[in-house]
């Protein structure tokens, strides 16, 4: 049996930070899901996080078919190592779109144009696409869209919630990029970073068919209480409906999750369990506030450590899925998960043990950095270095909290994003 200490605790949860992130990278997933080349030529769109990885692997598979092009967006700083030979990379704001990505979506949707029924298009679509691919509907400009993402970002919104909208006011989002390419064969491939892989969610659905209207958006305005009257006017204008299920223009799109949470989750377990402890994967969708999931888990936490329910110790506890964050008054440098991370602690306060939050994309809300990790040593020693921790919470301020303490995850752009890694463990 290990003998943990505050050190081998912290490297082994990092460790398994890194095993989910590689699970996670899409490259060697692709090839089995591709097509013969096509009797016309081969079209490469998309946008995300993870999408030059992935516009990388289709280009090698093809590397011997002549009429293949396209481009795909991702976010400023992470255009790779200019491997893309025939594939055009453009790069754009992430999580505020800007006008580099109006120009970067004008210019792919330019490529459609002229499609046939013997062409083939992939869509490589990851988490980050919905800022990235940047195309608003008649009557609003990027400032609109600016606008309401600030918003959206602020008021605690669902994923499920924004991408309502997103779909609603965008030419490429709610089945509108597919539709775009017909009569030509879609075939999309998606990196999962929502709750439940459901690919009208992913990327706000660029390829699928929108179940939601027109007045459901309405609604998403009215609950959170956004006072939008650009956005309002455009979603009562002619055009706001999305791709419907059963539109023919819809047809011949197939899609493929080419990796989830889950799968990132089951890398970390298996590397777990090959250290003998027992792994309980919670879920790869768990959403809410983030301080108040950091909460719940800590009185998960608890009962293991007092009663051995539901679980006996040692064990481990991994989580995946998507929290949000209410802003109420000033923020600092936070993020979800390091919000989390510090409701956890507080919460568990004494409880032996360590957690870790991080964001696979290694990008945690305002900051350039993953997340943390820690446990109650952590919170002695701030204490001890004069630094308040609740103060930090309330302030939506974690990510600096962290950074006195040495604990935050760094990683850098990891070229995947399928969400959030939480993991606990109770020796």
């Amino acid at each position: 049996m290990t003998d943990w200490s505050d050190a081998t605790a912290a490297t082994f949860l990092r460790g398994l930070f890194a095993r989910a992130v590689e699970a996670s990278q899409p490259g060697a997933r692709i090839p089995p899901l591709l097509p013969p080349a096509s009797a016309g030529r081969i079209l490469v769109l998309g946008a995300g996080k993870a999408a030059v990885g992935m516009a990388r692997a289709v280009e090698e598979h093809y590397a011997d078919f002549p009429r293949l092009s396209g481009l795909v967006i991702t976010r400023h700083g992470q255009g790779g190592d200019g491997s893309l030979r025939r594939i055009a990379l453009r790069e754009a704001a992430h999580p505020v779109p800007d006008a580099a990505g109006i120009a970067a979506t004008a210019e792919l949707l330019a490529l459609t144009e002229g499609l046939g029924p013997d062409d083939l298009v992939i869509a490589v679509i990851s988490g980050g696409a919905s800022a990235l691919m940047v195309a608003p509907i008649a009557g609003l400009a990027l400032e609109d869209k600016v606008e309401l993402n600030r918003a959206l970002l602020a008021s605690g919104a669902t994923i499920a919630e924004m991408n309502c909208l997103r779909r609603h006011l965008s030419r490429v989002k709610g089945g509108r990029l597919a539709a775009t390419c017909a009569p030509a064969r879609v075939v999309a491939l998606l990196v999962s970073d929502v709750p439940g892989d459901d690919p009208t969610v992913i990327a706000s659905g660029p390829c699928h068919a929108d179940p939601t209207t027109v007045e459901d958006a309405k609604a998403v305005l009215r609950r959170l209480g956004l006072d939008l009257p650009r956005i309002a006017a455009a979603l009562d204008a002619e055009g706001a409906e999305s791709v419907k299920p059963g539109d023919p223009r819809l047809d011949r799109v197939e899609s493929h999750i080419v990796c989830s949470p889950q799968m990132a989750l089951e890398a970390a377990a298996e590397a777990a369990r090959a250290e003998g402890l027992a792994v309980h994967v919670l879920g790869d969708a768990l959403e809410g506030e983030a301080r108040e999931t950091g909460r719940v888990l800590a009185g998960i936490a608890r009962q293991i450590v007092l009663r051995n329910q539901p679980f006996a110790r040692p064990c481990l506890l991994l989580s995946g899925g998507e929290t949000t964050v209410s802003i109420r008054g000033p923020a600092g440098i936070g993020g979800r998960n390091v919000e989390f991370l510090l409701a956890y602690l507080l919460t568990a306060r004494d409880l032996p043990g360590w957690a870790l939050a991080a964001d696979t994309d290694g990008v945690d809300g305002a900051a350039e950095v993953a997340g943390a990790v820690g446990g109650a040593a952590l919170l002695r020693a701030a204490r001890a270095a004069g630094l308040d921790p609740a103060e930090a919470l309330a302030g939506h301020d974690a990510h600096s909290f962290f950074a006195a303490l040495g604990a935050q995850v760094v990683t850098g752009p990891t070229g995947t994003n399928v969400n959030d890694f939480r993991a606990i463990l109770l020796p």
